[in-house]
């Protein structure tokens, strides 16, 4: 069997595979087509022109949606492990799957609102993924540190631990330049010289980092989770019996 299909490590596999696709796909359509320049681009700016604005929003949507899969996954797992071994602390599960799902939310409206079409939508979006995403990870990375030694080893919750401190500490400047780059350059033409560029670079170059961020730390779940299997259980409901029947 192939490392990929061990257990249910496939979910994270093909998250990140389809993840980077996206990036990578819309952005090199719109270099070629010179709807933007090479050079450091915001993510939404590789999709808010067709005909990459189309494949980016059917794949961030999707890439969204495989999120959410993964991330609901890990939350069960982590209610599983806690059924075997009670000292594991689960109050952080829940908010982090929240926070996880907010982010997917805020996915799926950064790839069907294009800034150019409604920016303040695109923009409220865009700050609801990576905020709470990156909260997604803090919260992960605390879970992870409180499990260890127990499911984890120190070198996964360092490496996590490192993921999340690197996404908090790019979200900031991120999030900051963007409004001084806006702020000087409403029309948002940013070419080398003109008015909020610096600012444009610094933000794009930080939006990149937390995004691939993100990625790295869904890797860290590939071994964990081939660790375990899901099984889908049909419940038929017999109205004149009242009996139930499962099916594995």
């Amino acid at each position: 069997m192939w490392w990929f299909m061990i257990g249910t490590s496939f979910l994270p596999v093909t998250l990140v595979i389809w993840s980077c696709a996206a990036f990578a796909i819309s952005f090199a359509i719109a270099v070629l087509m010179r709807h933007v320049r090479p050079l450091v681009p915001f993510i939404s700016d590789t999709g808010t022109k067709p005909p990459e604005s189309c494949i980016f929003g059917l794949m961030i949507n999707l890439s969204a949606f495989l999120g959410l899969v993964v991330m609901y996954t890990r939350y069960k797992l982590l209610l599983t492990l806690n059924e075997r071994k009670a000292t594991i602390n689960l109050k952080l599960n829940l908010p982090a799957l929240i926070c996880g799902a907010l982010g997917c939310l805020g996915m799926c409206i950064v790839a069907n609102f294009q800034e150019t079409a409604l920016r303040n939508v695109h923009d409220i979006g865009a700050l609801l993924a990576f905020i709470m995403g990156t909260v997604y990870l803090v919260l992960q990375s605390l879970i992870s540190i409180k499990m260890m030694p127990y499911h984890h080893t120190a070198l996964v919750c360092y490496f996590r631990s490192m993921l999340a401190i690197a996404s908090v500490i790019a979200t900031i400047p991120m999030i900051v330049c963007y409004a001084l780059a806006v702020h000087s350059n409403p029309n948002l033409d940013w070419k080398k010289g003109t008015k909020g560029y610096t600012f444009q670079v610094v933000s794009a170059v930080c939006e990149w980092l937390v995004a691939f961020n993100f990625n790295f730390f869904f890797i860290t779940y590939i071994k964990e989770f081939q660790t375990f299997t899901i099984n889908v259980k049909t419940v038929l409901l017999q109205d004149s019996h009242d009996e139930s029947y499962n099916i594995l």
